[in-house]
């Protein structure tokens, strides 16, 4: 299970949303993986992603990040990230991957049916299939659903509730555009797989509500 399932959204806002990431396994795959790795984002950064990271070396948004830095810095076993907003990209650098044959983990979050395109477009079947089952207990505690969407672009939380609303307020005030506002949230999320594109999105909506 990895926490970029957790993504909320309506089956459009999700067309625009692809996570693609790599995992090594302790004691099959993890050891001499550095090099596949960097390879593995080597490949994406050919397709213009429009974000990247690793949760223990930050991501590009992060002020005085170059790609050339976060990849030479990867070792074995190390997370690596990048984020697509269109299937066409996401098929090249599956297709990329699938020559390439690097030996380890590929995983795609996103919808499913777009995914299942990807896969086959590059001459391959997905492995598996992993769902969410969405939040479950007191959601009633849980803050409204664009507010959840933007938080659930940083699978581990790190955009909090807080944060967002403030920036929802500073771009309602105009002192931030949406893509400005979309950029400062991102920054916030380690691994690298915050959607600016699609935070952008969902701030300018709220921009025409009351």
């Amino acid at each position: 299970m990895t926490n970029t399932l957790h993504r909320q959204g309506t089956v459009e806002e999700l067309e625009g949303d692809y996570v693609i990431f790599t995992t090594t396994a302790r004691e099959i795959t993890k050891e001499g993986s550095g090099p596949k790795i960097r390879e593995f984002l080597r490949i994406c950064q050919k397709y213009n992603p429009i974000n990247t990271g690793s949760s223990k070396k930050g991501n590009l948004l992060q002020d005085g990040m170059e790609v050339d830095e976060l990849i030479a810095g990867l070792g074995d076993g190390a997370t690596s990230a990048a984020v697509f907003t269109d299937l066409d990209s996401l098929k090249k650098v599956i297709g990329e991957l699938i020559e390439a044959d690097l030996g380890i983990s590929i995983n795609v979050s996103g919808l499913l049916d777009g995914v299942q395109e990807c896969c086959r477009a590059g001459g391959t079947e997905r492995h598996s299939v992993e769902q969410s089952l969405g939040f479950w207990g007191a959601n009633d505690q849980l803050p409204e659903r664009d507010v959840l969407a933007l938080n659930s672009l940083c699978g581990h939380g790190l955009v909090s509730f807080n944060f967002i609303h403030k920036m929802i307020d500073y771009v309602k005030m105009r002192r931030l555009t949406p893509e400005e506002a979309a950029r400062i949230m991102g920054k916030s999320c380690e691994c690298g797989v915050f959607n600016t594109v699609r935070a952008a999105k969902l701030l300018e909506k709220m921009l025409l509500e009351p």
